[in-house]
């Protein structure tokens, strides 16, 4: 009976903390599906500054195989295994991420293996076998068991070669809200070695005020015990700050890992903000407790790897080993989170005012130099200029390119923002290789979205032109930058409340997808009605939505349709429930009178029209 007990013991154990066959390996992490599990390797002690470059001469890379499944994981020096805790920066501990995306026995194979540059060398058989290399083990995962917004309760968010990004374990399609401002969110006092080199400018080149790091200090009171922080409390305020957007209903957050040369210069992996080949251990595991609690509130992490100013920092602008051994630590230390966006650079390649910048071969080689390295192949997107795009075709030619799944578009007038959507939602579509088109910047470049306290400030205007006008054309969603010239501006914003009227509106848009529409399968078709001014958005013979800037007499054409028709309207600007206007329904088969929304028809209002059941 006792044999039986430690047998049974034994097992529970290996179901826990699975199997491996050095006793030098440690598996962390809840072994479920969608969770990130972490395997440290006690291997060559080493340091960020050894001689023998740790990030550079050593390749470490685990396959990890579940029945005809498999994926093959770039690892990391992780120093001491704790560095966010004792801001190490030595040790003999290296470690790999993974998150399983099914249940059952996991087995894995480690390849660890040293020379020069090996690290960004594909060839598996280069250098020579070191250490734990050949070592093998396997775990069992268990179901999921994470719900609400917790992205582990959703699955990996993928591009399914849809105008919408889908999440794998429950089907759902995704649209985005959320911060584009500021974008040096990782400039925060809390973070290990970061600091200002020079002089912060904002895009004009002027000196940017209040050039300090982020504190985010309007903000500690959104920490809740059970948060998590480092180094003895510190990371409190950002934590809370992510906690506010999340009440918010936002879902994500767009911010630069490398400002080096640009507006901010206060983000960089690295050691130094002259160094190219070493990384800062300690900064970056801080930064993945942020990333893993911005995972748990539903936020997707929308990482912009380089800035107009810094495109050609690394290897001049071409894939050489600079900009390959940044990728690889980017896809290593935080490519297993679910929700995640590459978006390959702010403002990337050439314009008239930056002549400097990377060529259209560069720009691809570096999407498929992604797209091909990242095992999980998130959605990788450009950030453009504000130049309008079907005018400036800076776009064209990235039109079918297999590795590219949308462009993340800046455009200086807001009223453009509806063409500019539904011409590249309609262009990707002919080729086969849809688009997610999203807004992530609206000019003019010093405003972007006002503050809530600016008198006469641009939020109704940018509720209609910009966050309906996306989505009305089928587009995915918006992230929101602040210009420079207000407060909590592009660079200097601490307090995400000065746009708290700005989140409301977003999140009722969202939630009216969400909740009333089968979006993914509806269509823009604006020339429906007889007004000019609306968007209309359309699953044919079953759902008609319009979306009135203002109120004026609309008719829509159902004379391809019969049947009959409950018409409700919504209000974007509280959200809520459906109401009755002056009209109750209406019928197919001829041209129909909306009639009007039921108060306030000077300003804007959905329409649901919507085929009555049973026919």
């Amino acid at each position: 009976m006792k044999t039986r007990t430690i047998l049974i013991l034994l097992t529970i154990l290996l179901l826990i903390f699975g199997s491996c066959s050095n006793n030098s390996t440690f598996i962390q992490g809840e072994l479920k599906k969608w969770h990130t599990i972490t395997i440290s390797f006690q291997g060559p002690q080493s340091s960020e500054d050894n001689i023998l470059n740790p990030f550079t001469n050593y390749r470490l890379i685990v396959t990890f195989k579940n029945k005809n499944i498999e994926y093959a994981i770039p690892g990391f020096y992780a120093a001491d295994g704790k560095a966010s805790e004792t801001g190490a920066d030595s040790g003999n501990i290296w470690q790999v991420r993974f998150t399983p995306d099914q249940e059952g026995i996991w087995n894995y194979q480690v390849s660890f293996r040293e020379g020069e540059n090996i690290a960004v060398n594909d060839d598996p058989s280069a250098g020579q076998p070191v250490s734990f290399n050949g070592t093998k083990g396997s775990f069992k995962i268990g179901p999921g068991d994470k719900t609400g917004n917790d992205f582990r309760g959703m699955g990996r968010l993928q591009y399914v070669n849809r105008r919408y990004l889908k999440f794998a374990e429950t089907g759902m399609y995704f649209l985005k809200g959320g911060a584009g401002s500021p974008e040096n969110f990782l400039g925060y006092a809390d973070f290990d070695g970061t600091r200002f080199e020079g002089i912060a400018e904002n895009r004009m080149g002027e000196a940017a005020t209040n050039a300090t790091l982020h504190q985010y200090q309007n903000h500690i009171s959104d920490w809740k015990p059970g948060d998590p922080t480092w180094k003895n409390g510190k990371g409190k305020t950002i934590i809370g700050a992510l906690n506010y957007l999340a009440s918010k209903g936002m879902n994500s957050v767009y911010f630069l890992t490398l400002n080096i040369d640009g507006d901010g210069k206060d983000v960089w992996p690295y050691t130094d903000y002259n160094e190219r080949f070493r990384f800062d251990c300690s900064k970056l595991d801080q930064w993945e407790i942020v990333f893993s609690h911005m995972e748990k509130l539903g936020i997707m992490l929308h990482i912009v790897t380089q800035e107009t100013e810094n495109e050609l920092l690394l290897d001049n602008g071409n894939i050489g080993l600079e900009r390959k051994l940044y990728y690889r630590e980017l896809i290593s230390r935080f490519g297993h989170h679910l929700a995640l966006t590459w978006n390959m650079g702010e403002e990337n390649g050439y314009a008239d005012f930056t002549p400097k910048a990377q060529n259209r071969e560069q720009q691809m080689e570096m999407v498929q130099y992604i797209k091909e390295h990242d095992p999980y192949k998130h959605f990788t997107v450009i950030h453009t200029h504000a130049a309008l795009q079907f005018r400036y075709p800076v776009l064209n030619d990235f039109l079918g390119f297999e590795y590219f799944d949308g462009p993340s578009l800046q455009i200086s007038k807001p009223e453009e923002v509806h063409l500019e959507t539904l011409h590249w939602v309609e262009q990707s579509k002919e080729t086969g290789k849809p688009w997610v088109v999203c807004i992530d910047e609206i000019g003019p470049h010093w405003q972007g979205v006002d503050p809530d306290d600016l008198p006469e400030n641009n939020q109704d205007s940018i509720r209609t032109y910009v966050l309906w006008a996306n989505l009305m054309a089928g587009g995915a969603g918006v992230d929101w930058y602040f210009g420079y010239k207000t407060h909590n501006n592009d660079l200097n914003c601490e307090d995400w409340r000065s746009r708290d009227r700005m989140w409301d509106y977003t999140r009722y848009a969202l939630d009216f997808f969400q909740k009333y529409l089968p979006f993914s399968e509806m269509e823009p078709i604006d020339e429906l009605t007889d007004n000019l001014s609306d968007y209309c958005f359309v699953k044919k013979d079953s759902i008609y939505i319009v979306y009135l800037p203002f109120w004026q007499k609309t008719i829509i054409n159902l004379s391809a349709v019969s049947g009959t028709y409950t018409i409700k309207w919504y209000n974007p600007r509280t959200g809520g429930e459906l109401i009755r206007g002056s009209v109750s329904g209406i019928k197919g088969g001829s041209d129909q009178d909306i009639g009007q929304p039921p108060a306030d028809t000077h300003l804007d209002w959905v329409a649901i029209i919507q085929k009555d059941a049973g026919q």
